[in-house]
């Protein structure tokens, strides 16, 4: 019953909008890349700023070079070859950035991903309603997802900075200092319009912060973005 009753609340918003989410900004990075430091450093810093949520994904594609990166996985390369697909790129490349799986920049030029930062975050929006229920449990409410229907996505992250000791290829040497780094995602179904209920899978490990992403498919746009506090990541 009190499950319906959520369900029914979303697709029945009591008189206010949905908030603005965070735009969401995605940094493609390796260990193992020789030009990614300045990138990591100044992703860290926007990391830090409201309204926006940036989240790093470690690819595997540079292991061949001699390090073997320790956050990357298969599912964050995919992610960003999706986005490449999308975007009419020819390749992935590192440091790359993309905004609301909208538009997409050299890491390194800090001053184009801030101007799409502020496009973004200045672009009229219309999210559905995002409710976590439990830590198990968020629910997706009404709104237009586009043609094609949308997916709804859990990631989860490393909040704090994390420094890495690399002991071979391109950086050998150095320490990689890296921020809210991707640990976990995971595709937790459709979304096609209609408020819809989603069972999130446990965290990998302690410590991270739950995110959930309505996106169209394929590397299409971000509709919605939630983030669920920390004060009830033990629920």
């Amino acid at each position: 019953m009190a499950a319906l009753l959520s369900l029914f609340l979303l697709a029945w918003p009591l008189g206010a909008a949905a908030a603005k989410p965070p735009v969401l900004v995605e940094l493609f990075t390796a260990q193992g890349c020789g030009s990614c430091d300045d990138a990591n450093a100044y992703f860290a810093k926007l990391a830090e700023r409201d309204g926006v949520l940036a989240l790093t994904f470690s690819v595997d594609y540079w292991d061949y070079l001699g390090w073997t990166d320790t956050f990357a996985k298969p599912e964050f390369s995919e992610r960003q070859k999706a986005y490449v697909a999308r975007l009419k790129l020819r390749e992935p490349y590192t440091p790359q950035v993309v905004v609301d799986g909208r538009e997409q920049a050299q890491g390194l030029k800090s001053a184009e991903v801030e101007r799409l930062v502020r496009a973004a975050a200045a672009a009229p929006r219309n999210p559905p309603d995002i409710r976590f229920v439990s830590s198990r449990r968020v629910d997706v409410g009404s709104g237009r997802p586009g043609r094609g229907g949308a997916e709804v996505w859990l990631i989860r992250y490393e909040p704090d900075e994390v420094e890495v000791q690399v002991r071979a290829g391109d950086n050998r040497g150095e320490t990689v200092v890296q921020k809210n780094v991707v640990r976990q995602i995971h595709r937790l179904g459709p979304w096609r319009g209609r408020p819809t209920a989603y069972r999130m899978p446990p965290a990998a490990e302690e410590g991270l912060r739950t995110v959930v992403v309505v996106q169209q498919p394929r590397g299409g746009r971000v509709l919605g973005v939630a983030e669920r506090t920390p004060e009830r990541d033990a629920d």
